[in-house]
């Protein structure tokens, strides 16, 4: 099996739902793409990180207990600081299982959250 070393942080942020990556999104595309083998668009993440956050829960069960509520803009580099002293910086982080993620077209998965009638779709080239 494949993994990919990710921070703590990037971790983190699909675990407690918090962006806690000092890569902020990226961090999150990064992960959730990774993992998923999508290519996700925006609207995607929520659902990605819904797949991801029990496989990564049962990859580093020491992460279960790790309460992010009180984190704000002000105080999440301290507070990932003391994580990252107590669990580890990186993680080697394995894909989901085959099948645990449901592709579906970004478009038609889009057209379910807000009406069509708002969707652009831009053709490059």
């Amino acid at each position: 099996m494949t993994t990919k070393t990710f921070a703590l942080g990037d971790v983190l942020s699909i675990t407690t739902g918090r962006l806690l990556s000092s890569r902020h999104i990226d961090g999150v595309y990064d992960i959730l793409n990774f993992m998923t083998g999508d290519n996700l668009f925006t609207h995607q993440l929520p659902r990605a990180g819904d797949e991801c956050k029990p496989h990564l829960l049962e990859q580093f069960p020491q992460l279960k207990d790790v309460d992010a509520s009180g984190v704000n803009k002000d105080n999440w580099k301290q507070w990932l600081a003391e994580q990252i002293a107590k669990y580890g910086d990186e993680f080697k982080v394995a894909p989901l299982p085959k099948d645990a993620h449901e592709f579906i077209d970004p478009l038609s998965e889009l057209a379910e959250k807000v009406h069509p009638d708002k969707i652009i779709t831009v053709n490059v080239g």
